[in-house]
């Protein structure tokens, strides 16, 4: 009999792949994942994690299959938060749940679940894994999307390996959101009608700004409202040498300065505050809501515009330095001068976008039909053929 370790989150998605899981025949055990301490940056009356782990229990007990928890904050704070404080920092906006997947999940997580002698883990993921028998007799696996186009849930996993693929099962990537809230009421689960969380991988609906101020202190700086008439696609366009030339000149980020703009407002740190970002600015009287078309964490200026529409927040190219560069399949990875059309998304729940991926020396870019709103530096970009997610990248 084979053994899988499933991740029980205490949510309803991880306690219907383990209940599937047994009912397939898999001798099955429960672990809970505890990668956070400080409740004082959480909203305290949810207390995420320690609910949670009773879930989780409860599920266990009720589906007759043993469960413990491990502690991994510190490899948690030292991979994921860490890292967040170092990229928010500099100005980028990182996603903690991609990665989250790639070093704890499918890292941390995936080598206890071998130490406890087993042969795959498994998640709650709406996604789906496929094989491709080779004519040598290896395996490449696949990462699908999940049928539920709502939950779809590839994106997060846009980091994973060949290797990880191989020991990890999606139980639930055939499934739709209802229907598995169906499965867990008919087997009287008691995560069958509770809410899916929301806020960081693990660390429960944290406010953000509190949790940037444990390490980057809040700095008075200026907000600056930019026309819409100064910005890159109301700019003149070159001639173009060659398709690299228009590839850069698209890819290019607009570099804002003072005299672009009016100062309307002030606020208290340019890291706190992410492209596309609206909420949080404190600006009245325009005409449209403002929305952050730029930062500047050396100056600690934000950039705005009025309104969705306004150019700042449009571009139709992003670049994605060589060693940012993730092939889910390696075997299809790109050689210098190559190209490949694709379909690309920016963000998780954004709808899969028409683009065509050029191979360069020092990276990829991704050049996409229609104009992208707020491409942001630190986020992935990841890229499929048809339902299958084949490589991501991260942001520069």
């Amino acid at each position: 009999m084979k053994k899988v370790v499933v991740g029980l989150s205490g949510g309803v998605d991880s306690s219907v792949a383990a209940y599937l899981l047994k009912e397939q025949g898999y001798e099955v055990i429960g672990l809970f994942m505890k990668n956070w301490h400080d409740d004082s940056v959480t909203i305290s009356e949810e207390c995420p994690w320690l609910e949670d782990s009773n879930d989780a229990l409860i599920v266990a007990e009720k589906l007759g299959i043993p469960f413990q928890t491990v502690d991994l904050s510190v490899e948690y704070k030292e991979r994921i938060v860490d890292y967040m404080f170092k990229e928010y920092e500099m100005g980028r906006t990182p996603n903690p749940d991609v990665l989250c997947n790639r070093e704890i999940k499918f890292d941390v997580f995936l080598k206890i679940a071998m130490q406890l002698g087993a042969d795959f883990v498994a998640t709650g993921h709406y996604c789906r894994k496929g094989t491709i028998q080779n004519t040598n007799g290896s395996e490449t696996y696949r990462l699908l999307s999940g049928k539920d186009d709502n939950k779809d849930q590839s994106y997060f996993l846009c980091q994973l390996s060949q290797e990880q693929l191989s020991k990890t099962l999606f139980p639930i990537g055939e499934l739709t959101k209802p229907q598995v809230r169906k499965i867990a009421a008919e087997m009287g689960l008691i995560t069958a009608d509770k809410k899916d969380s929301q806020g960081l991988c693990f660390i429960g609906k944290v406010r953000l700004p509190e949790f940037l101020q444990q390490q980057l202190k809040p700095k008075k700086g200026k907000i600056v409202e930019v026309p819409a008439s100064d910005t890159q696609y109301n700019r003149p366009v070159p001639e173009f040498i060659n398709k690299v030339s228009e590839l850069e000149f698209f890819a290019e980020k607009p570099a804002y300065t003072l005299s672009d703009g009016k100062i309307v407002g002030e606020h208290d740190g340019a890291h706190y505050f992410t492209k596309g970002q609206r909420k949080g600015l404190h600006v009245g009287g325009t005409k449209e809501p403002l929305f952050v078309i730029d930062t500047d964490v050396t100056e600690n200026i934000i950039y705005t515009g009025q309104g969705k529409s306004h150019p700042g927040l449009y571009r139709r190219t992003l670049f994605v330095k060589g060693e940012e560069i993730h092939w889910v399949r390696p075997d299809l990875a790109l050689k210098i001068d190559e190209k490949l059309e694709i379909k690309a998304r920016i963000r998780y729940r954004q709808e899969l976008q028409d683009a065509t991926l050029y191979r360069v020396e020092g990276g990829i870019y991704v050049d996409f039909k229609e104009l992208q709103s707020a491409i942001t530096e630190g986020q992935f970009v990841a890229w499929y053929i048809a339902d299958e997610l084949i490589g991501s990248g991260v942001i520069s």
